[in-house]
């Protein structure tokens, strides 16, 4: 514990990423930078060239940051105060940009001076060290870090503080030096990382199967191709999350539910996600090479709508649900390349109005739990004046879906596949019932989830796939 009056006369530097925010900054500046233009990626190499403190300051003078939602680390943040308190001379030392740097200490209102990079100097490691000694003069100071790059500092501090350390570093302070002060020192858990891939949104590639299941394709091989394009694509997704999260930091950290959010809440870094996307995206590729090229290509269309989704399609009103649905709809033309079976006309106009009904659902729920400035939803292409309309647009489309149904029920060609075929009339009444279910939970704002992640976990939906797959054996 830091209490002696000795501590008072001596400062305490603090750095930023990682430390006094649970987050990197650098990180989520690149990514609204490219929120509002994905072509800035081209531009990074020329400006890395001329350092990475031009590059830093190239992004802060493009970008805006709210300091104000960022994730503190709460009890590092109220020992700092308690600090401040007793007259204690708090500094802020960063890499991060002097712009952001000074936001945040204008926000947090306890530290008096800051180091931070500017356009020709990044304010790490030994060159931070070097103007702390600079700054401090003759006298001791103690050092509040969690990265390898802050290891030079520790050396030359007199004490040791560590938050939210890195991998290695706790140990690595350990063998040379006295660790003062440790903060919030676990690791996430595992669950953590499960929640920020969102596994429970594979449940959404159940729908590779149905071309199978709707062919009667029930062959070995025909499976086993099923379930490596289940695999591939759920990790390719899982990589689209994680980028997703980061690009929407800034809309979910002022959400209700979204906060909570591993990257939002800064239960995981941002910096993270650098590691994790590229390696789910290599186990994707290999696992979706093995299944085969037709595949492939559709993953990699897939890949390519996500993305412009993430960065600019989601903002723009119809577009943004008309490519969702056509993402669902992707999984089954997916499906149908992993197992080389050609979809039905009938498939894809069913999918067609049913995932469209399934994104807007998703999207007037997004507009009942989003906050609301001068009618106009934070981050989306919409008003608040806009929901009964998009509400009436995705019962219409839902509605379309089961009048497609009855009229492939009517089709001859189902004779070919079904005993008594006219026991499938049994489904659209059972589609109706659902459909309206869904957007009446959804109108009274009951719609938590992704509409279809809902049906695979809803009690009610779980019932009616079950009443449709008796349906269906009696028809067989």
């Amino acid at each position: 514990m830091l209490e002696s009056d000795a501590d008072i006369n001596v400062p305490l530097y603090v750095d930023l990423d990682g430390t006094l925010v649970r987050s990197d900054l650098l990180v989520e500046s690149i990514m609204q930078l490219l929120r509002t233009n994905l072509f800035y990626v081209f531009l990074f190499p020329l400006w890395l060239c001329h350092g990475k403190a031009f590059f830093k300051q190239c992004i802060a003078d493009r970008t805006e940051i709210d300091v104000a939602t960022l994730p503190y680390n709460k009890s590092f943040l109220e020992f700092l105060r308690h600090e401040f308190a007793r007259g204690r001379e708090l500094i802020l030392a960063t890499a991060a940009n002097r712009k952001f740097a000074e936001q945040v200490s204008a926000h947090i209102g306890i530290l008096k001076r800051v180091l931070a990079s500017d356009d020709k100097t990044n304010m790490s490691s030994k060159t931070k060290l070097q103007h702390i000694k600079k700054l401090s003069g003759e006298r001791h100071f103690d050092y509040a870090g969690n990265a390898k790059a802050d290891l030079p500092i520790w050396q030359c501090a007199r004490h040791a503080l560590i938050v939210s350390p890195e991998g290695g570093v706790q140990e690595a302070v350990a063998r040379s030096r006295v660790i003062t002060r440790l903060f919030d020192a676990d690791k996430a858990s595992w669950r953590t990382y499960m929640r920020a891939l969102r596994l429970q949104q594979w449940s959404k590639n159940i729908l590779i199967f149905i071309p199978v299941l709707a062919a009667h394709n029930f062959t070995f091989s025909a499976l086993m191709e099923a379930v490596g394009a289940f695999l591939s694509f759920g990790l390719i997704a899982s990589s689209v999350y994680l980028v997703n999260d980061l690009v929407d930091l800034p809309l979910d950290r002022t959400h209700p539910r979204k906060r909570r959010r591993p990257f939002a809440s800064g239960a995981i870094s941002a910096k993270k996600a650098l590691v994790l996307v590229p390696g789910l995206i290599a186990c994707g590729v290999a696992i979706a090479l093995l299944v085969g090229t037709p595949f492939l290509l559709v993953l990699a269309l897939y890949s390519a709508i996500t993305i412009a989704y993430s960065f600019r399609l989601k903002r723009v009103p119809i577009v943004d649900v008309m490519t969702l649905a056509s993402l669902y709809t992707i999984r089954v033309l997916a499906g149908a390349a992993a197992t080389m079976t050609v979809p039905s006309f009938w498939l894809l106009v069913f999918s067609m109005f049913i995932f469209l009904s399934l994104a807007l659902a998703k999207r007037s729920a997004e507009l009942i739990a989003f906050p609301l400035a001068d009618g106009v939803v934070s981050g989306r292409g919409y008003a608040v004046s806009d929901l009964q309309h998009i509400h009436g647009m995705g019962v219409a489309s839902g509605y379309m879906a089961v009048l497609v149904a009855a009229l492939y029920v009517n089709n001859p060609t189902v004779a070919a596949l079904y005993d008594r075929p006219y026991m499938l009339w049994l489904i659209c009444p059972i589609l109706l019932y659902w459909i309206s279910r869904l957007w009446l939970k959804t109108g009274r704002g009951e719609m938590h989830d992704d509409p279809v992640v809902f049906a695979v976990t809803d009690r009610s939906s779980q019932i009616i796939a079950i009443l449709v797959t008796i349906v269906v054996i009696l028809a067989s």
